[in-house]
């Protein structure tokens, strides 16, 4: 009877044994998490500030000052953009369907026969296409995107 004793006296000091280990390792990873809360704490501060500051600056190309488009992205709303790009967004929302540039143009009050003046306009909604507010089609024409 008293080798039953402790041998079944044997077993909860093995599971305290293994609770304490455990518990250290828990402790462990619980301060790690803390760490790592911190960290993602001032990294997303930061961005949040960096996003703030993100409106359109001018930039230069070629000696000339030109405004940059920003990226379509949650909290950067198109009135961040120049009045040109607005108009030529609230241009393509107005057409019926997707529409060329030479559309836009016309909508938009610029003389589409002085070929000088199609290929700034042409390179306004590609700028919003690569900044994904506006969609291409393969045919050239323009349209809203979903």
């Amino acid at each position: 009877m008293l080798e039953r004793i402790t041998a079944r006296r044997a077993e909860p000091d093995e599971l305290e044994e293994q609770l304490a280990k455990q518990l250290t390792e828990v402790r462990a990873e619980r301060d790690e998490l803390a760490v790592a809360e911190r960290v993602l704490e001032r990294m997303t501060g930061q961005l949040t500030e960096e996003h703030a500051s993100a409106a359109p600056m001018p930039g230069q190309v070629g000696g000339r000052k030109v405004m940059l488009v920003p990226y379509r992205e949650p909290g950067v709303e198109e009135d961040s953009l120049s009045w040109d790009y607005q108009r030529v967004i609230a241009a393509v929302r107005q057409a019926a369907g997707p529409v060329m540039a030479r559309e836009i143009g016309e909508v938009v009050g610029v003389d589409v026969s002085v070929r000088s003046k199609l290929g700034p306009l042409r390179s306004k909604p590609v700028g919003l296409v690569d900044r994904g507010r506006l969609r291409k089609l393969p045919d050239g024409r323009f349209t809203t995107r979903l």
